[in-house]
Order: structure tokens, then C-alpha cells, then sequence
């Protein structure tokens, strides 16, 4: 009888619909049969050894109701007009700006330069690789040259011909290395396995991607759409990570090992995005115009996460890992599932993208 019992309350509580948008949903008619079967056992002594089978039947309709009381609560109730976050609001609050102690592009080169020297004299091994790479770059700029440029090479690729391209680009548009240098700060400020900046300048392909595409973009830009596609070739054989040459690029990016991440050709990334390993900004559909993602500045994408069409993702927002966006979310939220839904509002000055809390906020208060 006490198990009984137990299996009433529970099923009883269980059948509390939750409450959506004000309305509480009809219960299903299995779920007033099961209601009454489970209250006929508890309650009918005689049925404590004959009625077994019918503890049993309960027993399973009390699980299928669970599974169904589960989906309607993920789901939610569908809003009948879809919401529609602006892609400019997204985009203009938040933006990259240098905190109080990040380092000038002077101090910084200083900095990495310091650092190599260092990890040159603990590791003879490496000592030519530093010396080559950074100690011997007056700029960072030269440095950033030589450092892509021998990772994209190929037989049919010449290095010298991409480090002149690359060079190129940095004395045309000063912006480039503005913007790597802003790369630099963020992934030192949120990847704590990030011990010191020439750690990232040299090893983290993520960082290293990032400035390949904005070299792309630049000559894309330029209407060398041929080279700027050679480009995203060996971006992607090289480092596993696709960014096509026309997708823009903000500030402040960090992409955590970056490993398979899918940017598209009308994608827009704000500033201060933060995301992980298996990101998709994929498109929809074959029209013109915009058929990919805005994500907002300030976002936290989660690995493996999916976000397609031309949907918008408001700023401070974060998503859950393996979660795929198909519709827009709202500024300062926290979205889960598939599709994705908005699960909690975060306080206004919250900063997914710096904590990089994978955890916090994702889990549901639910009972089963």
C-alpha cells in the first residue's frame, strides 16, 4: 500500500499541467484514466495481490504520461506571432572596447616578444621556431605575416606570395590588426588555458582562423573574390574551421578549440562572441539577401550548437551546447533544446560570453 500511495501522490502531482502563458493546458483523457486506475488500486484493499496487473498497466501509462507531460512542458505553447528581434539592437550595444588592463598594440608585441624569449631559453627545441616566427618581428603584423602564410602554404601556394598578400592587407586596412589585437585580449581574458599571449599567437588555431578570414574578407572586399576563397580552402583544410570571405567578423571573438565551426557567406558576428567546437551559422533556403545567423555582440554559443536561417540572437544571450536555433531569441537570455527555447532571462549586465559558464542556467527545474 505504501508504494501504492507513493504512485498516487506522484501521479497526481504529475498530472498538475504546468501553467503557459496564463493558460493551463486540458489534461489528456489518458492521463484522467490513469488518474483513476492508480486511485482504484490504492484505495481497493482487495486488489493488493489480484490487482497486480493493473498496478502494473498503471505503472506504464504513468511513464508515457511523464514522456508526454515532459514534451508539452519543452515545447511550450507556440506564440502565434513569431518573435522578431532587430538585427541593428543586437549588434549596438556591447560592443569591443579595451578594459583597463588590456595592454597597448606596443606593451603587447613587447609582451609576446618577452615571453618567446623566455620559452626559447627553457626549450632549446623551439628556439629557432621562436626566433623565426616572433623574436626577430620588429611588428606584430609581420609576425601574424609569417606565421599564416607558413601554415597556409601549399606546393602550389607559395608562402613568400601569401606573406607579401597578407602584409598587403595590413598596411592597407589598420583595422585587421586592431581587430587581432582585440582577439588576442579576449581569448587571454576567457580561455583560462590560455597560460600567456604568445601561447595563442602561435598554437591556437582558433585565434589563428579568425585572422585568416579577416585577411579573406579584406580581399574579398577588394572583388579578389578567386584568392579570398583560396584562402578559405586552406583555412578549412588546415584548421578544420569554414568561414566564408564575405561573412562579417566583430571584435573580441573567441573561438574555443574551433574544431569544425561553419560560419556562412551572409553570417554576422558581433562583437565579443564567444563560441566553442562544432558552431554552425548555416543558411536556409537559395534566394538572395540574407540567409544566415546575426549573433549579437556579447553571445556564448555552446559546442556543437546550430543556428539557421537568417535569425537573430540579441545581445548578452547564451545557448546551450548541441541546441539548434531556428528562430529569433531576445537580449539577455538562455536558450536550450531543439529547437532551441528560452528557458530564463538573464540580468541585464550579465556577460555569458566572459564567464563561459557551460552549466549554469540550462538545467530545468522539472519532476519526473
Amino acid at each position: 500500500m505504501d508504494s501504492l500511495r507513493i504512485n498516487t501522490l506522484h501521479s497526481t502531482r504529475e498530472l498538475q499541467a504546468p501553467v503557459f502563458n496564463g493558460q493551463r493546458p486540458r489534461p489528456h483523457r489518458a492521463a484522467r484514466q490513469h488518474k483513476n486506475s492508480v486511485l482504484a488500486v490504492a484505495t481497493n484493499p482487495n486488489l493488493g495481490v489480484g490487482g497486480s496487473a493493473v498496478n502494473v498497466r498503471a505503472q506504464r501509462l504513468n511513464q508515457r504520461l511523464n514522456e508526454d507531460l515532459w514534451q508539452e512542458k519543452m515545447q511550450g505553447m507556440v506564440p502565434v506571432t513569431p518573435l522578431c528581434v532587430p538585427r541593428e539592437e543586437a549588434l549596438r550595444l556591447k560592443k569591443w572596447k579595451p578594459a583597463v588592463h588590456h595592454l597597448t598594440k606596443k606593451q603587447l608585441w613587447e609582451k609576446i616578444r618577452s615571453e618567446a624569449a623566455e620559452h626559447a631559453k627553457s626549450e632549446p627545441v623551439l628556439a629557432s621556431f621562436l626566433h623565426m616566427s616572433v623574436i626577430m618581428h620588429a611588428t606584430p603584423e609581420k609576425s601574424l605575416a609569417f606565421l599564416l602564410s607558413n601554415k597556409l602554404q601549399s606546393p602550389t601556394l607559395l608562402g613568400t606570395q601569401l606573406m607579401r598578400l597578407i602584409i598587403e592587407a595590413y598596411e592597407d586596412d589598420h583595422e585587421l590588426l586592431e581587430a587581432a589585437v582585440a582577439d588576442l585580449q579576449a581569448v587571454k581574458d576567457r580561455d583560462p588555458a590560455c597560460e600567456t599571449y604568445v601561447q595563442c599567437l602561435l598554437f591556437f588555431k582558433g585565434f589563428q582562423a579568425i585572422q585568416v578570414q579577416r585577411v579573406s574578407h579584406w580581399m574579398w572586399s577588394k572583388g579578389r573574390k578567386a584568392l579570398a576563397l583560396a584562402l578559405q580552402s586552406r583555412m578549412s583544410e588546415v584548421f578544420s574551421v569554414d568561414i566564408h570571405p564575405a561573412a562579417t567578423l566583430g571584435r573580441g571573438l573567441l573561438m574555443d578549440h574551433a574544431t569544425s565551426i561553419v560560419i556562412g557567406e551572409t553570417a554576422v558576428v558581433g562583437d565579443n562572441v564567444s563560441m566553442l567546437h562544432h558552431v554552425t551559422l548555416g543558411g536556409s533556403g537559395t534566394g538572395s539577401g540574407t540567409r544566415h545567423p546575426t549573433i549579437g555582440n556579447g553571445v556564448l554559443l555552446g559546442a556543437g550548437v546550430s543556428v539557421l536561417g537568417p535569425v537573430v540572437i540579441g545581445h548578452c544571450s547564451k545557448v546551450g551546447a548541441g541546441s539548434v536555433v531556428v528562430s529569433d531569441i531576445e537580449a539577455n537570455s538562455v536558450a536550450v533544446g531543439v529547437p532551441a527555447k528560452v528557458v530564463k532571462k538573464l540580468d541585464e549586465g550579465s556577460e555569458p560570453n566572459r564567464d563561459m559558464d557551460q552549466i549554469k542556467d540550462f538545467i530545468l527545474d522539472y519532476v519526473i
